[in-house]
């Protein structure tokens, strides 16, 4: 892992000496400039979360197979967590597995989606349904890339970044944002280390994303998905409040951290509480009835069969 100014000029010494070719995943329009001395095809995937389909990572694979990528070779990740998501997934999969480096160049790839190897692409019945575990020889994060960041991709990373306060990050605002990215990498490098396939603790990163994912399904992503994290975070902290396992004071410590990043508290307008419910029972983490990350007297935790009116209740409240 390579954090700072310029991390892009160290990606060179991260590529394994025996790689001849390199795929380097993409989108239209993403400044990074990525310069390896080695032979490399450019594959373009479309923008937003419409890349994230079989049918886009399939074709990818067909590139790399035209392209003549072996295992030996490598992938490179370049752009936000819609590109690492499918380019580690495409990498995963293909000749059973190559090796992938990430260059996130949003704030939400830096902190968050780039990092831990968890890999996927959507179905229409839910977000993330399809993937694998699969993790990368390196992640470069340049800081000076988010300079050139819209306004609003850059909040949405700040949706995640708000979530690593609940995470062991409550000191996170007295940092300047390269220290606050290498913190939350930090946390999640150690949640990933002792738990890498999510069976127990990792789960806890997913903070605020039962909400999240739903709305982003049931809203055809209209939401940036740190956006959908902010608003599923704010309900999250309202539920566990509801069944006593967090005071007032912890509630608005919660709506304190949201308030200032000027994240969204509130659902999106038109929302379908019947078929949130619904996409709750379809979250990787509902073994147990409906399960949920939930803050409480020792921290986050998973909380398992959370009862459902008070999840309806919560939500026509909101």
């Amino acid at each position: 892992m390579i954090v700072g100014e310029a991390a892009l000029h160290e990606l060179p010494a991260v590529i394994p000496e025996d790689v001849s070719r390199i795929a380097v995943v993409t989108q239209e329009g993403i400044e990074a400039s990525i310069e390896t001395g080695i032979s490399s095809n450019i594959h373009f995937i479309p923008d937003g979360e419409e890349a994230k389909r079989l049918s886009v990572v399939e074709g990818l694979c067909s590139n790399f197979a035209r392209q003549g990528l072996t295992r030996r070779d490598l992938v490179i990740g370049v752009g936000g967590g819609v590109v690492t998501d499918v380019a580690g997934f495409a990498a995963s999969i293909y000749h059973r597995g190559v090796r992938v480096i990430h260059v996130p160049t949003t704030l939400l790839g830096q902190i968050d989606a780039a990092i831990g190897g968890k890999t996927g692409v959507n179905l229409d019945e839910g977000k993330n349904l399809v993937g694998a575990f699969w993790q990368p020889n390196a992640v470069v994060c340049d800081t000076n890339l988010l300079s050139s960041l819209p306004p609003r991709e850059f909040r949405s990373g700040l949706g995640e970044l708000a979530k690593y306060h609940f995470l062991g990050g409550e000191q996170l605002d007295s940092l300047p944002m390269d220290e606050r990215i290498a913190a939350c990498v930090q946390i999640k490098a150690d949640a990933v280390a002792s738990d890498e396939r999510e069976g127990g603790d990792r789960a806890l990163l997913n903070y605020g994303h039962t909400l999240a994912h739903a709305l982003e399904v049931e809203g055809q992503f209209d939401l940036r998905h740190g956006e959908a994290v902010a608003i599923g975070i704010e309900y999250a902290a309202l539920v566990a409040y509801e069944i006593g396992r967090i005071d007032q004071v912890k509630l608005d410590e919660h709506r304190r951290v949201l308030d200032a990043y000027e994240l969204p508290r509130q659902l999106p307008p038109g929302s379908d509480a019947d078929q949130v419910m619904e996409l709750f029972t379809r979250d990787k983490k509902a073994i147990d009835g409906l399960t949920f990350v939930l803050d409480g007297p020792n921290g986050l935790e998973v909380v398992p069969n959370v009862p459902e009116k008070v999840l309806r209740e919560v939500l026509t409240r909101m």
